[in-house]
Formats: C-alpha cells, sequence, structure tokens
C-alpha cells in the first residue's frame, strides 16, 4: 500500500487536512477546484442565505451530474458513500 500524503483543501472557505494516495493528489485537486468554482456560480446565481446552502445545492448538482453520465450502481454507492464522508466532515466543521 502507497503512503498516504498530507495535503491541505479549502472547500467552501474552509480548509481541510486530508490524507490521500500521491495518485489520488491530481483528481483530488481538480475536484475540489470544481467545487469551489461551482460554489461560487451558485452564489451569483441563487438566493441563499449561507455557506451550507451551496455546498448542498452542489452535491445535488454533483449527485444528478452523476446520474446523468449513466454511473453504474457500484459507482453511484460509491459516490453516495464519499457524498455522505464529506456531508459528515462539513457538519462536523461547522459545529466548531
Amino acid at each position: 500500500m502507497a503512503e498516504l500524503i498530507p495535503v491541505n483543501m479549502v472547500v467552501a472557505d474552509r480548509s481541510y487536512r486530508l490524507k490521500i494516495s500521491p495518485e489520488d493528489e491530481e483528481m483530488v485537486r481538480k475536484s475540489v477546484k470544481l467545487i469551489n468554482e461551482k460554489i461560487v456560480e451558485f452564489k451569483t446565481g441563487f438566493a441563499g442565505k449561507d455557506m451550507q446552502d451551496y455546498v448542498a445545492m452542489v452535491l445535488l448538482w454533483f449527485a444528478t451530474e452523476q446520474n446523468k453520465t449513466g454511473a453504474g450502481f457500484n459507482d453511484q454507492q460509491l459516490t453516495f458513500e464519499k457524498l455522505a464522508s464529506l456531508e459528515s466532515l462539513l457538519d462536523k466543521a461547522l459545529k466548531g
């Protein structure tokens, strides 16, 4: 198993320290960039009361895009698990 490397990622104006495989770093960074771009897009296009609203909009957009591309059930299940994990991390961070 490859050694995990620590990386700092900023999602929705919050910093997260993650440990990831070196081969996943580029994909994770691109995903974080896309998430933050979508948050800005939704902030300029829709009314929301706080950042959590925009994060929820991006999660809904992401899940919808996954369904459009015809991802298989296993891919969808993995995606839902990752989204649930991300939601849990965001909830913990928002609670302090």
